[in-house]
């Protein structure tokens, strides 16, 4: 599953909806207390009787003792809001049965048992859009990761995996289509009723079921796999979106081809249908052979869909069909296991991604993610390791932590390893464990036995949450140069006294003068201290290190602005380059802010990142989509993490600063480098993507500058405009500044996409994003406008996710940002708990605020927490938070 990856809340005037009021402390699920479920479920028939307000669900389950487990008289099957219409055991009444809270608790007697369970549901009531659910005329599910337990009574849990046979009934004009897991088995119409079958022959857990009903047209094509089976490849969507589905289905196909090359993974079904669903609270789902998307995922064209949605179509898709065999034939075996299948496919589609465009622009993109949501969670009240101890909560722990750290720990085995000895380590892994609900631990070990390596230590990555910092001291004596490093890996809630864990470190030493190295090196760091010796250098060598990051760590090195500047100028390897600039920038940055600097040291330094930018200006070997990551400053929110009790306001000065100088000194350079892309027609390729993305880096740095000129020639290129790349980043530095031109174009750009969902998302994220000094105001405004809804995750998003992730706006010294969350949090709750949590951590890192801001954050998290009616999800995520 791929958790949604926009940048969210409004004022107190939201309504609040009714709930019902849920337990203040719901249970602590601890990892150490699994024990293998006491049931087998071999097979599972449903049958569903479809309709928007109600659907009936027969549900036949072939049940049998567990050799593996503890006998239990009785088997526990899983509700949530469930009404039980009947029950029935081995055809008979089933007198032996009680409801424990949600659940049915059934009294079996025997070896095996047939189960006969009906229910009823009102699909278009199911505001939470976990289950099976109404959206716009369409019935869809959502299972992960406890789901299933809203359509009917089952052990809605990872480790029991059984086959599924679905069968459909609706009506033919109403649902025209019926889509399930698996392959089709039959399809009949008599004119007025539709009836399909499906059957899924891979056994699966509850989670992974899913089942589509409505009134969809698909693109059609086909692939052949490596062993020369035909499969059918469907994208669904609504009529009218047809159109728009040509890179999904081009994604789909360069997925599974590459899948099969690097991996050695062939799709195992004669069918894979994805389809586009509006009201969607993730990004996607990979359920076995009907993957569910968000819209956001599938839809692009020129017209609508930027460049980076284009990208993000692709790797999401990608994630999802490489979750065929890293979550699917080989899943969890319980949720504290969630980074065996996210980490690992995160990877893969990261390593996939790179091998489809700019790998090195890839790696900053990935970097820069983890950087600005993992290691804020590592560093706050909400950190755990990716493979957590405990939770209340599993929606909750849907993290960056889990995701993108456990990829990066995955990539170090394979940076360990080296390629040929990880792809053996992995095949390993998929041979040992198909069909079988795993561990982390089992992956870990298929590592070490295929890769031939000792992950003994590496383990800890594992179990200790925390960001590693890594201190750094280079000297020079005789012909040596000597590296000291050193680790520590700061306390966590919960986790004291870290033990020292292996970290692998790509460097090379580069000769100052020559400018040149004599090779990267590989050395491992796997105690609190070391020291590596280099002999062979006559002077003092440049240190380039974590060349790749090739490990989740905060270096820590007091290195002279000359270094740096000369590695921003010279390091051979990209994203080295990249984190020269960045320390750089941020170095400056967190020095102006705290006020350590004197007007000649500022004015020293800021010449020093001009000196550095113009040096990548200059540089032709560069290509320019690698050009704009070298030339982007580092973010106000990564800056407010580097320092404690950070004043936003003053961070945003000194930044809007800088930016201005960068603007003026280099303005000449800059409009050459803007006239040079404006040159580019429109095309996918890397060169006019490149073009694009400078042009607005360029428009952001002159605007800062000279605002009226830079407004000028921005709506010049807002009207100019062929493609929605051009037309968004024109519109994104308009929308910050006063004038006719921001006005015009923002009014033009609703009229001309307001029948289209998803670009109108753009158009309130745009506003809510802004630089503008109203902007609080035009959030407010924003809510009351009639697009707006809370009822639908994307939107919500597009409004208040952005405004969270605007540190101008979020943190107005009047807390004014602060309470507009809060109160969409408790607004929300009861609509959509799992969206509403996730607004949370915006508020949970007051501790990091000077303290005025923080105890604003603080009184909303305490307000937020008095709720009589809170969720468990929106409990769990405020308690931590608060401490």
């Amino acid at each position: 599953m791929d958790i949604a990856r926009t940048p969210s809340t409004p004022d107190g005037n939201i309504e609040m909806a009714d709930a019902a009021v849920e337990p203040k402390a719901p249970p602590e699920i601890r990892r150490e207390d699994y024990t293998p479920f006491a049931w087998l479920v071999p097979t599972t028939r449903l049958d569903f009787a479809l309709g928007l307000e109600k659907t009936r669900v027969t549900a036949t389950l072939e049940v049998e003792r567990n050799p593996a487990a503890d006998a239990s008289p009785t088997i526990r099957l899983n509700g949530d809001g469930l009404e039980l219409v009947s029950l029935k055991c081995d055809g008979g009444d089933c007198a032996g049965h009680m409801m424990d809270g949600d659940d049915l608790v059934v009294t079996l007697e025997g070896d095996s048992h047939t189960l006969e369970i009906v229910t009823e549901l009102d699909p278009s009531a199911n505001s939470q859009l976990m289950g099976l659910y109404a959206s716009g005329g369409m019935l869809c599910t959502q299972c992960e990761a406890e789901g299933f337990r809203r359509i009917t009574f089952f052990p809605d849990r990872p480790d029991v995996l059984s086959t599924y046979t679905v069968t459909m009934r609706a009506p033919k004009k109403d649902f025209p289509v019926l889509l399930s897991n698996g392959n089709r088995v039959r399809m009949d119409d008599d004119g007025e009723l539709l009836t399909a079958e499906w059957h899924d022959p891979w056994p699966k857990p509850s989670y992974l079921f899913a089942l589509v009903a409505g009134d969809l047209v698909a693109r059609t094509d086909h692939f052949t796999t490596m062993s020369g089976r035909v499969v059918e490849l469907n994208v669904w969507v609504r009529d009218g979106d047809l159109e728009r589905t040509e890179h999904a289905m081009e994604s789909l196909k360069r997925s599974m081809k590459w899948d099969e090359e690097t991996f050695g993974r062939e799709y195992d079904l004669d069918l894979f249908n994805i389809v586009a669903v509006s009201d969607f609270n993730m990004g996607a789902m990979e359920n076995k052979g009907l993957n569910v998307f968000n819209t956001k995922y599938v839809l692009a064209d020129p017209e609508t869909a930027t460049d980076g949605d284009y990208d993000g179509i692709e790797g999401v898709i990608g994630h999802e069909y490489f979750h065929n065999w890293s979550g699917n034939r080989i899943t969890c075996r319980d949720w504290f296991q969630l980074s065996l299948k996210e980490g690992f496919t995160v990877l893969r589609d990261q390593l996939f991604s790179q091998d489809m465009g700019s790998a090195p622009v890839k790696r900053i993109e990935d970097v820069r993610v983890l950087r600005g949501a993992q290691f804020p969670e590592d560093s706050g009240p909400l950190a755990h390791p990716i493979r957590p101890d405990s939770y209340r909560e599993i929606s909750n722990f849907y993290t960056a932590t889990v995701y993108n750290k456990g990829a990066e720990v995955i990539r170090m085995m394979k940076t360990l390893a080296g390629d040929e000895a990880f792809r053996q380590g992995t095949d390993t892994y998929f041979d040992r464990h198909d069909g079988e609900a795993a561990t982390c631990e089992d992956f870990v070990r298929s590592i070490e036995d295929g890769a031939g390596l000792d992950l003994t230590q590496f383990r800890l990555w594992y179990s200790q949450a925390g960001t590693p910092k890594v201190s750094v001291n280079l000297t020079h004596h005789g012909d040596e140069a000597i590296l000291e490093l050193s680790q520590n890996v700061p306390d966590t809630p919960g986790q004291s006294g870290k033990k020292p864990m292996p970290i692998p470190l790509k460097i090379a030493l580069f000769d100052r003068d020559e400018g040149t190295h004599a090779g990267e090196q590989l050395i491992v760091l796997d105690k609190a201290s070391d020291t590596f010796r280099f002999p062979g250098f006559a002077t003092k060598p440049v240190l380039s290190i974590n060349r790749g990051f090739s490990a989740p760590v905060s270096i820590q090195r007091d290195i002279p602005s000359d270094e740096l500047v000369f590695l921003a100028a010279t390091d051979d390897d990209p994203f080295a380059r990249y984190e020269a600039m960045q320390d750089l920038m941020v170095a400056y940055l967190v020095s102006a802010s705290k006020g350590d600097l004197d007007e000649e040291s500022r004015e020293a330094k800021q010449a020093d990142i001009v000196r550095a930018i113009g040096s990548v200006i200059d540089d032709e070997a560069i290509e320019d989509l690698m050009r704009g990551e070298l030339m982007s400053m580092p973010s106000q929110t990564y800056i407010m993490e580097q320092i404690d009790e950070a004043d936003p306001a003053r961070i945003f000065e000194r930044r809007e600063e800088l930016k201005a100088v960068i603007g003026r000194k280099l303005a000449h350079g800059l409009r050459q480098l803007y006239q040079r892309a404006e040159k580019l027609p429109y095309s996918r390729s890397a060169e006019a993507k490149g073009a694009r993305k400078l042009k607005t880096l360029v428009l952001s740095y002159l605007v800062a500058s000279d605002p009226q000129g830079a407004s000028a020639l921005a709506a010049k290129q807002y009207e100019n405009a062929d493609n929605m790349t051009d037309r968004q980043g024109a519109l994104m530095v308009l929308t910050g500044v006063d004038g006719v031109e921001r006005t015009g174009a923002l009014l033009d750009f609703y009229n001309r996409y307001r029948g289209n969902p998803l670009v109108i998302d753009k158009w309130f994220s745009l506003q809510a994003m802004s630089m503008h000094p109203q902007v609080i105001e035009h959030v407010k405004a924003l809510a009351e406008h009639e697009d707006f809804t809370l009822k639908n995750p994307n939107r919500v998003r597009s409004l208040y996710m952005a405004f969270a992730a605007n540190p101008h706006g979020f943190h107005a010294e009047s807390g004014e940002g602060y309470r507009m969350i809060a109160d969409l949090i408790l607004g929300l709750d009861p609509i959509n708990a799992q969206t509403a949590a996730r607004f949370v951590p915006a508020l949970g890192r007051w501790r990091k605020m000077e303290p005025g801001r923080s105890a604003l954050m603080r009184e909303q998290l305490e307000r937020i927490a008095a709720a009589p009616k809170l969720s468990r999800d929106t409990f769990e995520q405020v308690t931590r938070s608060l401490g």
